[in-house]
């Protein structure tokens, strides 16, 4: 780093040839390698070759985020009766609102890590007042590599004074392997009916819209691009999708999603113990970002995955709470499962 420190980065394989690589700053997962039919690997992530670009990393590729991943409107929230106010560093529309964590998130500091005998553990202290949030707040996320090709991601919080937290894993998919190609031809299927509507900040309205029929129906699997272009108003406010996609109640682990892509043959699908998934497919990409090996990253060429609690839910009390109290330990599980057509 410019000022001397050194930045770890950590692999894990398994025993059919998957290899996944993690890094400490950030907490980013650096790429993925997944074979295809013809059993020829490829990194399935978007990113960068260097620290340099990490570092910079606008779009937060492979990054964990928090405090709060996603939105929170105008950067405002109260929380036992006392208002905060956190960093606002993104404004859809010109309505400014706090994003991933603000301007100095998790995805912009070094982690400690140390290999395990299961994966990688990354552990960051995040000090009262950082980027506006109450409580001392002690971060615990894990990367492992399981026989069974799932790339496993966790996340652990404690904290000394109430506060809210929602750390989400931001990886950009494309699973030809190839991110000069878009996205668009990959056949996804989420596994929920409903949907947070936003405004032209990309704020919840606070309401639930069902899904069937309108091109946000994922429910049975079609191509991302099959109705991306659609005149629906969630569509043309976020350019594609830029959503979150709502399950009936919280479990333990459910399945969010299932992604195919035909010429590779590869199949990933998401499970998550949280009560929604973000789903996000590039949008604001436009080929200024130059990523790996020298490729300038176009329009859709990666989409994302986000798990996690809704977005601007300290403001909406029916949303799931996303508040964290002394003596509870938050906790965020996903994974990602890799398979063959």
């Amino acid at each position: 780093m410019p000022d001397g420190r050194e930045v770890k980065t950590f692999t894990l394989t398994n025993c059919n040839g998957l290899k996944a690589r993690v890094t400490e700053w950030g907490a980013i997962l650096v790429s993925m390698e997944v074979p295809d039919l013809q059993g020829n690997l490829a990194d399935l992530t978007l990113g960068f070759d260097d620290l340099a670009g990490w570092m910079k990393n606008p779009a937060y590729f492979g990054a964990t985020v928090g405090r709060f991943g996603n939105r929170i409107a105008h950067g405002k929230f109260s929380l036992d009766g006392k208002n905060y106010s956190l960093a606002t560093n993104n404004e859809p529309s010109g309505i400014p609102c706090h994003l991933h964590g603000g301007v100095r998130g998790f995805d912009q500091v070094l982690w400690c890590g140390q290999q395990t005998a299961s994966g990688v553990e990354f552990s960051y202290f995040s000090p009262a007042g950082e980027e506006g949030y109450p409580g001392n707040l002690q971060i615990k996320v894990t990367y492992s590599l399981t026989d069974q090709n799932e790339l496993i991601w966790q996340a652990e919080a404690t904290t000394d004074a109430p506060t809210i937290i929602n750390i989400v894993q931001h990886t950009y998919w494309n699973l030809s392997g190839d991110p000069s190609h878009s996205i668009e031809n990959h056949e996804m299927q989420i596994f929920a009916d409903a949907f947070l509507p936003t405004d032209a900040g990309m704020i919840p309205t606070g309401k639930l819209a069902g899904v069937t029929g309108t091109a946000m129906d994922f429910q049975n699997p079609r191509k991302i691009g099959e109705a991306i272009n659609a005149d629906e108003l969630p569509l043309t406010i976020a350019r594609g999708y830029d959503h979150c996609w709502v399950f009936p109640a919280r479990e333990a682990m459910r399945q969010a999603a299932r992604v195919t892509e035909a010429s590779s043959g590869r199949v990933m699908e998401v499970f998550t113990n949280q009560p929604g998934v973000h789903f996000y497919t590039g949008n604001f990409l436009d080929g200024s970002a130059i990523g790996k090996y020298g490729i300038a990253y176009p329009f859709r060429s990666g989409f994302c995955l986000e798990t996690e609690n809704f977005p601007d839910a300290p403001n909406h009390s029916h949303f799931p709470s996303a508040v964290l109290r002394p003596g509870e330990i938050y906790q965020h599980k996903t994974i990602y499962q890799f398979s063959l057509l």
